[in-house]
């Protein structure tokens, strides 16, 4: 498995060798090896259960919302984040769309988009994105994106534009946005999106508290919290929802705990998936977390009060988000 080198308690980053190249996208080993903690591979990861097998399929649909997706230029979490749940989504006509590029600023370990120095915005996305819904027909769009630290509003205003752009040509459908902690830019953000908000706020805490500086250099635990508190501040009529991870290292009481800081933050949904490793030059496995202990979860997330919860091996943020919705509704 992936251990995490700690000689020194508080290790500077290296050095970097070279300067970004805009455009340029940086995967595995070479988007990590510059991050504050080293990650260092061995031989001894845990055997893949049963319970996270897949079955992978070849329906026509899959290749039809691939054609319209690449007709728009268009990309997906589904796509760069090697999300699992692809083929499934794909094959019922949906997909969480993910803008501003597929090159992110930051070099979380855990995650499979690529690190580099990002390409301006295109202007046409919004448009695009309207346009690749409306073909899909879809009646609930989740829109996720890449960290744009090297932006002045940290994306936030380009949420809007497609969050308008997508109402526009489908008056009835339904927004989900799963965004960025905008760091620095928090309340310039929340102005943005009060102005036209979504119908679902998601961030994702990720993982708890003590393994942020493993899992998400350039995150604060802190921070994530109150963004999705002072979102929900200015839009008390609009759900928050959060996601987490398992098998990174945590324990069980520190999930419980995590799952009561966001409701104490106001949060009313969830979702608690497995931590899978993209790569061997991604944090790896330390444990695959048995579906009872995911039953668990989704208990305490109902003792606790969440409206909605959806915890499981295979959950990610966006699966089956508008059967979420429509729970929160009931």
């Amino acid at each position: 498995m992936t251990v995490l080198d700690k000689k020194s308690g508080d290790m500077e980053p290296p050095k970097r060798t070279s300067r970004l190249v805009r455009g340029e996208k940086l995967r595995d080993s070479k988007k990590v090896e510059r991050i504050p903690i080293k990650v260092i591979n061995l031989d001894d990861s845990p055997k893949k259960p049963d319970w996270l097998r897949i079955r992978l399929s070849n329906s026509d649909k899959v290749s039809e919302v691939k054609k319209i997706l690449r007709s728009h230029k268009m990309s997906t979490v589904c796509e760069e984040g090697a999300c699992p749940n692809l083929n499934e989504c794909f094959s019922n006509g949906t997909a969480t769309f993910m803008i501003m590029g597929d090159i992110c600023t930051r070099r979380c370990p855990f995650c499979d988009v690529g690190h580099g120095k990002p390409n301006a915005l295109d202007p046409d996305e919004p448009k695009n994105l309207a346009l690749a819904i409306s073909k899909m027909k879809l009646k609930y769009a989740v829109i996720t994106s890449v960290d744009r630290d090297d932006l002045r509003d940290g994306g936030a205003n380009h949420f809007v534009e497609c969050i308008d752009a997508i109402r526009t040509t489908s008056p009835h459908i339904k927004v989900e946005i799963l965004v960025p902690d905008f760091r620095g830019r928090m309340s310039i953000a929340i102005e943005k999106f009060s102005k036209s908000p979504p119908d679902v706020f998601n961030h994702n805490l990720e993982t708890i508290s003590r393994l942020y500086r493993e899992a998400r250099p350039g995150a604060n635990y802190l921070w994530s919290l109150k963004l999705l508190k002072e979102f929900k501040i200015n839009n008390p009529l609009i759900p928050t929802k959060s996601g987490l991870m398992v098998g990174l290292g945590e324990k069980k009481d520190e999930i419980f705990e995590t799952m009561r800081d966001l409701r104490d933050h106001g949060v009313e949904m969830i979702t608690i998936g497995q931590y899978l490793q993209p790569s061997k030059s991604h944090l790896a496995v330390q444990r695959y977390v048995h579906p009872n202990e995911f039953l668990e979860y989704s208990k305490y997330a109902k003792k606790i009060g969440f409206k909605s919860d959806a915890c499981g091996p295979l959950v990610r943020s966006s699966y089956h988000a508008e059967k979420q919705i429509f729970e929160t509704a009931v």
